[in-house]
């Protein structure tokens, strides 16, 4: 896929929106724009999830879930990039549920509501999913705001890529290919200091996959 010129809408959470980073212009998004000539819009908010919530949030803003943030991007995309799943395990209160599941109130129906929304407003364009990255202490049983969790952040990345599967999304998976594994504390220091949102270094990562992933497209 020629992706110069292309232009590409990226929906995500902080990472996308480039918590972790000294400054936008080393976002991923960014740096696809000014070094490849990509239009990019970046549409990341911190702190979102995928599902949506029954408790409101401390914060107003991360109840903006993925699917009520579809109207949002622009009509005349050619690349939908998805980027999310990592706040629905870290803090959110929608159970993972199953794959027969169709209500934004699980993880897995969340995934399906959000998909086919984007397939239905955007059938022509090219619609890509990013599995989460990992982050420290992935397995732990109780999240952020207290809620008993259903599974480990594995299990939310093996839901992305089973929903994605069904209506064929390509995926870009990077929590087995980035190299991005803070538990490793050379990595941790290098390109993950927080062990969850990546620095200027860790960008250069994603933004290389996510060139390279899209240009064999």
């Amino acid at each position: 896929m020629e992706l110069m010129g292309q232009k590409i809408d990226f929906l995500g959470d902080s990472i996308t929106e480039g918590h972790g980073v000294s400054c936008m212009e080393n976002r991923f998004s960014d740096l696809l724009s000014s070094e490849y000539g990509i239009l990019t819009v970046n549409h990341g908010i911190s702190g979102t999830r995928i599902a949506r919530q029954k408790t409101p949030s401390f914060w107003p803003d991360h109840d903006k879930d993925f699917i009520s943030r579809v109207p949002d991007l622009d009509a005349d995309s050619d690349v939908i990039v998805v980027f999310g799943g990592t706040n629905d395990w870290g803090h959110g209160d929608a159970p993972l549920g199953t794959m027969q599941d169709r209500t934004p109130f699980t993880f897995f129906g969340a995934l399906h509501t959000l998909y086919t929304s984007l397939i239905t407003r955007f059938p022509e364009a090219l619609i890509v999913v990013i599995t989460p990255l990992h982050r420290l202490n992935e397995e732990e049983p109780v999240n952020e705001n207290g809620h008993r969790r259903d599974g480990t952040l594995k299990d939310y990345v093996n839901a992305i890529r089973q929903v994605a599967e069904y209506y064929s999304l390509p995926v870009l998976d990077a929590y087995k290919e980035s190299g991005l594994q803070p538990a490793v504390p050379v990595i941790q220091e290098k390109y993950v200091p927080d062990g969850l949102h990546p620095n200027d270094a860790g960008h250069q990562i994603l933004k290389n996959l996510i060139y390279t992933f899209l240009k064999n497209r």
